[in-house]
C-alpha cells in the first residue's frame, strides 16, 4: 500500500522537508561509499539552506511545549497507558532541553566552517564540485570511511536535536487522526471542513498500483484527484472509482478545540 502526506501549512511543510532530507542524508552516511558521502554532504548543505529561513528553533520549542501541556491533561486518565504517556512527556522534555542548550542559531557552526562554505558555494553550480574545481573536496572524499563519518558526526552534533524534535512532533501529529475508508468516484473526492479546528496534515493510503493522488486543500475544503502516470505525457485523470484511506491529522490534545 502506498502512502502520501500533504501539509496544510508552511510550518508542517518545512518539518516534512527537513525530515525527508535527514532520512536520506543519514542513509547515505551509513552506506559509506564516497559517492554516498558526496550525496550526504550535498543534502546537508540543502538542510542548511532550509533552516536559514525564519526562526525554526523558536517555532520547534513552542510546538514541544504546546504538546507537553496538552498531553499533561491525560495524566491520571485510566483509559491511557500512563507508562507510555510518561515516556512521551520525558521525550518531549529531552528534545526541548537539547534545543535550548545550544544558544547559537541553528546551523551556525556549519556557516562558520570556511571549508564547508567553499563547497557550498561551488555546489550551486552544475558539476561545480569536480576535482579540478575543488581539489580539497576530492581529497576529503579520498579519506577513509571512518574519517568521513567522524566529520559528519561532528557537523551534525548541533543539528540532531532539531531533527529529533521534528521527528517527535510529526510522530504525535501522525498518530492524532482517525482513519476513514473512502471512495473517490471517477477518481475525484471532495470534503468540506468546518474551519473551526484547522487540519495540519493529510495522509492518504492507496493500494491501487496505477494511480496517485494530487491534493489541493485549505482549512475549509479538501479536493483530491487521482492521476495516472504514463512516464511520457503529463499525468492523466483516473476515471474509475478508487478506494482509499484518508487521515486528517490535527494534534490539539484533550480539552482543546
Amino acid at each position: 500500500m502506498s502512502s502520501y502526506e500533504f501539509p496544510f501549512n508552511e510550518r508542517i511543510r518545512t518539518y516534512l522537508r527537513l525530515e525527508d532530507l535527514f532520512v536520506k542524508m543519514l542513509h547515505h552516511i551509513e552506506v559509506g561509499h564516497e559517492v554516498n558521502h558526496h550525496v550526504a554532504l550535498l543534502t546537508l548543505l540543502q538542510i542548511l539552506d532550509l533552516i536559514d529561513r525564519g526562526d525554526l528553533k523558536v517555532d520547534l520549542l513552542q510546538e514541544l511545549d504546546r504538546h507537553k501541556v496538552q498531553l499533561s491533561f491525560l495524566q491520571g486518565n485510566p483509559n491511557i497507558d500512563q507508562n507510555a504517556l510518561g515516556d512521551t512527556l520525558a521525550s518531549l522534555d529531552r528534545c526541548a532541553t537539547s534545543l535550548r542548550s545550544d544558544h547559537q542559531k541553528l546551523g551556525q557552526s556549519l556557516r562558520d566552517n570556511d571549508w564547508l562554505m567553499s563547497v557550498k558555494q561551488r555546489a550551486g553550480i552544475p558539476g561545480g564540485v569536480c576535482e579540478f574545481d575543488l581539489p580539497s573536496y576530492r581529497h576529503w572524499l579520498y579519506l577513509t570511511v571512518e574519517r568521513r563519518r567522524t566529520d559528519f558526526s561532528q557537523w551534525l552534533t548541533r543539528l540532531m536535536p532539531m531533527y529529533e524534535a521534528i521527528r517527535m512532533i510529526l510522530q504525535l501529529l501522525r498518530g492524532s487522526g482517525q482513519v476513514l475508508s473512502l471512495v473517490a468516484h471517477k477518481g475525484a473526492y471532495q470534503q468540506q471542513l468546518s474551519g473551526h479546528k484547522p487540519a495540519q496534515l493529510l495522509r492518504i493510503e492507496i493500494s491501487h498500483d496505477e494511480c496517485f493522488p494530487e491534493v489541493s486543500a485549505n482549512k475549509y475544503a479538501i479536493n483530491i484527484r487521482f492521476q495516472k502516470l504514463d512516464f511520457v505525457q503529463r499525468p492523466k485523470a483516473c476515471e474509475q472509482d478508487i478506494a482509499f484511506k484518508m487521515i486528517i491529522c490535527n494534534f490539539t490534545g484533550p480539552g482543546h478545540n
